[in-house]
């Protein structure tokens, strides 16, 4: 018998992985063979992920809560599965999912069902992680449309900007000049003058 580690995986640094972490400790896995990732499952470059493979030896046993906590890509998640029970020749039990424990069933029977088994829950984790990018991109439309604003605030104009640019309109000042007078690049300068051209013209009419 080998040694006994758990994975465990959460999506960003906010959320909780509370939940797993107990289930780890119920079944006793030392503190030191627990390896977390907080960051996406769209791929294996993780660097807690990669740290335990590379600690992992022949008959050594890895528990993780569910398929999705491996990873959301389902033809990354087959292939890792292949690796770590064919190359590195550990077993995996997922704990949501007892027909994928692979110390039972190594008869040909068993082996059949757990890969129909791995295959459907790979196809449903890649599913969901599509589902949760699309609802974020409805999410964020719909909020644009409220008007909502993303990314960083505007910067106030300085409160010599309205004179500086009446100065250049008229002329009087080169753009280079004003830019500097107002502590702000060219294009900066020329983008939010038109802007209060615009703005301008608008409350004209």
């Amino acid at each position: 018998m080998g040694n006994i580690y758990g994975y465990i995986r959460v999506s960003s640094k906010d959320q909780n992985e509370d939940r797993q972490l107990i289930a780890m400790k119920e079944l006793c896995i030392n503190d030191k063979n627990i390896f977390t990732d907080k960051q996406s499952g769209k791929d294996f470059n993780r660097p807690q992920y990669i740290k335990l493979v590379k600690r992992l030896k022949k008959d050594d046993l890895l528990y993780i809560k569910s398929i999705d906590r491996l990873g959301r890509n389902y033809d990354e998640i087959l292939e890792q599965w292949r690796i770590l029970t064919k190359e590195k020749r550990i077993d995996i039990v997922v704990l949501d999912m007892p027909l994928l424990d692979t110390r039972r069933g190594k008869d040909l029977m068993g082996t059949f069902l757990s890969d129909i088994v791995l295959q459907v829950l790979s196809f449903v984790a890649e599913n969901e992680r599509a589902n949760i990018k699309s609802r974020q991109a409805e999410g964020i439309a719909a909020a644009k449309a409220r008007g909502v604003r993303f990314g960083r605030p505007p910067q106030p104009l300085p409160d010599n900007f309205n004179s500086i640019c009446e100065l250049w309109n008229k002329g009087k000042l080169t753009g280079t000049a004003a830019a500097k007078a107002c502590g702000m690049p060219l294009s900066t300068f020329r983008l939010k003058a038109k802007n209060l051209c615009s703005k301008h013209d608008a409350d004209r009419k």
